[in-house]
């Protein structure tokens, strides 16, 4: 869990097995945003790196992919909405 200074929470959740290409297993993570009683899911964008926190506003986050590390995507800590960054 990481702490936004505005007090939004940033939960890993849901949990996948992933299988790479060489037989290996790794596990993915969901994301949630939290802030009191409100629950934001973050849309399929699931994580196998640690997520850094942008100030109180975003969050960034690398996709994972077949247990390899992909794009990366900077979240709205209002919205949940990722969009890749360039």
């Amino acid at each position: 869990m990481a702490t936004a200074p505005g007090g939004a929470e940033v939960w890993l959740t849901l949990a996948r097995v992933v299988q790479a290409g060489d037989g290996s297993e790794c596990i993915d993570r969901a994301m949630e945003i939290r802030q009191g009683a409100s629950r934001i899911p973050v849309p399929l964008l699931y994580t196998g790196s640690p997520v850094e926190l942008i100030g109180d506003t975003a969050l960034r986050a690398r996709l994972s992919v077949d247990c390899k590390p992909g794009d990366i995507y900077v979240v709205n800590l209002q919205t949940g909405r990722p969009v890749r960054e360039r």
